[in-house]
């Protein structure tokens, strides 16, 4: 890497590199923002000879999604193997600079701004205002529009008194001679560009890895745009209620892909061409993830998954394997699953927990077993002690999906309760019910942190909690939709409740949370494959007698 090299631009050669398309300002920078008077003052500055500031850019042949116009006006792309240089620091200026200079209109929301509206005043004198956006006050003849005063000849300046002409000639002469300061960084990588970009902004908002890949990825000759590409698979993913799935976790699988490793510099040293080869082929194989954790696992929206990162292991699967699993690899995907859901295994360290992963896969995809070095314990008594409801925890998460998988029905008639995302991202959702209401287990003498457990919680339509149940014993609430649904006790078998032996009609709270609890012991054993070290495991694998893959954990 060269060291930064200073240098000036005079404005002509400023403006002009910036309408040939050789500066350019990077899509991650922010939009313009500044006011016209802001870009008064700027170059009220210059007038008055007060620095300005220096700009920072970054010289490349390396081609990134771009701003593609500057103020409203289009500019050309970069020249066919020519040097770019994009603004590391300084866009806010220089874009003033450009539409204050230029005179061009800027739409902002409903109203415009015209920059061809700032005014040079011929009176003010040096400790005064020079250039103005308000002259209303002014008389005529005392004023000159700003891109009359750089681009009128002789015969449009010799209109004005002749008493303006000397500051007429000066205000010129400055403006055009002008040189703007510029430190030009090169022969740097990205992510270096993209660091110096961000320690320079220390008082705003660091680039994520996504606006980092969404300009180094840009490529016009083939029409690929990363964030309009994502944009785009977001709003499929939506129609089927998984459009919570984050670009992280995206970018994260394209790297599993192409390399089976997805850190951050993993990630930054993908080729842009493989890149844009791979896009549709990892869209399809997320999609295909996506299908089959809603079809067979019964997980219809994304907030309910323990992990958004676990679509990057089953989109490996798919993207290897595009037809549905069937017979051991589906055992060994389920096993994985609920193993990485039950565990809380990508709640740390994510990135590197994903790179051991798809080793698993690997395996999987061959019709063979992977270890696991850690335990599941399947006990009503752990689930007991440990269940308490939070949605943040992948545990209680997946115990929701299980739940789910069920198809919980309505208490009422039966009908199938629809799960979305907008009420699950909220842990006090009416939606979430308890089955012994919390006022109810109040009254009892028995606080939150009793009654708030999963275990307790069922999942319901809105309407049930609001209206129907509110602070009423189960026994009496349950006694009611009795007599008003034929099939309750079917219905309530869907939310893994019986209504018989589980203390509900004497309001036995302690023995209904140790029935729930042995239910949901029953449905995880049903989920795994265990292993001698599971605890309360039986149906064990013999794992001498599998060919296997020891896998190294950090």
């Amino acid at each position: 890497m060269q060291l930064p090299e200073p240098k000036t631009l005079p404005y002509k050669t400023l403006l002009a590199d910036i309408e040939k398309g050789l500066i350019k300002i990077p899509q991650f920078q922010r939009d313009y923002v500044w006011s016209k008077a802001n870009a008064a003052k700027l170059i009220d500055s210059i007038l008055k000879g007060y620095p300005i500031g220096t700009f920072i850019t970054w010289k490349t042949k390396e081609q990134l999604r771009v701003v593609k116009d500057l103020g409203g006006v289009e500019l050309p792309p970069v020249p066919d193997g020519d040097f770019a240089e994009y603004v590391l620091d300084g866009q806010q200026r220089m874009t003033s600079l450009f539409c204050a200079l230029k005179g061009v209109k800027i739409q902002r929301g409903n109203k415009i701004d015209d920059f061809s509206e700032i005014f040079v005043d011929l009176q003010a004198t040096e400790h005064e205002q020079i250039v103005v956006t308000d002259v209303s006050e002014l008389d005529d003849g005392t004023y000159i529009r700003l891109t009359d005063l750089i681009n009128a000849g002789l015969t449009v300046l010799a209109g004005f008194d002749i008493k303006y002409h000397k500051a007429l000639d000066e205000y010129k002469e400055i403006l055009k001679s002008y040189n703007f300061s510029l430190i030009e960084v090169k022969d740097t990588p990205l992510d270096v560009a993209t660091e110096i970009f961000t320690r320079i902004n220390v008082g705003g908002k660091a680039l994520t890895l996504f606006e980092i890949m969404v300009a180094k990825t840009f490529d016009a000759s083939v029409s690929f745009d990363l964030s309009e590409n994502f944009d785009a698979l977001i709003e499929r993913l939506r129609e089927v209620g998984y459009d919570t799935i984050s670009d992280a976790t995206v970018l994260q699988t394209v790297a599993l892909v192409i390399g089976k490793e997805c850190k951050r510099q993993n990630i930054l040293q993908i080729d842009k061409e493989r890149f844009i080869k791979e896009w549709p082929k990892v869209v399809t194989a997320i999609e295909g993830a996506v299908d089959y954790f809603r079809n067979y696992y019964r997980v219809e929206v994304s907030r309910l998954l323990p992990y958004n990162s676990l679509l990057a292991p089953f989109a490996y699967f798919f993207y290897h394997h595009p037809d549905k699993p069937v017979g051991d690899q589906q055992k060994y995907l389920e096993d994985f699953l609920w193993r990485v859901s039950l565990g809380g295994r990508y709640s740390s360290a994510v990135e590197g927990k994903l790179a051991q992963d798809v080793k698993r896969m690997d395996l999987i995809l061959t019709g063979k077993i992977p270890s696991y070095d850690w335990v599941i314990d399947t006990t009503a008594d752990f689930i007991r002690e440990n269940g308490w409801f939070n949605t943040s925890r992948s545990y209680i998460k997946a115990l929701l999906c299980i739940m789910a998988h069920h198809q919980p029905k309505s208490f009422i008639d039966g009908s199938i309760v629809r799960i979305s995302n907008d009420w699950l991202k909220q842990a006090n959702s009416r939606n979430y019910h308890h089955y012994f209401p919390r006022a109810y287990l109040r009254k009892m003498g028995l606080g939150d942190d009793k009654s708030n457990h999963i275990a307790n919680i069922t999942i319901v339509d809105d309407f049930l909690n609001k209206r129907e149940i509110k602070a009423k014993a189960p026994s009496d609430y349950m006694q009611r939709f009795k007599g008003k649904n034929p099939n309750l006790r079917e219905d309530m078998a869907t939310h893994l409740i019986e209504l018989d032996g589980w203390g509900i009609w004497d309001d036995d709270y302690s023995a209904f949370l140790q029935k729930r609890c042995e239910r949901f012991s029953e449905e995880i054993k049903k989920r795994l494959i265990l292993r001698e070290k599971d605890i309360d495991g039986h149906q064990q694998v013999n794992l001498e007698d599998v060919d296997e893959l020891a896998i190294e954990e950090d």
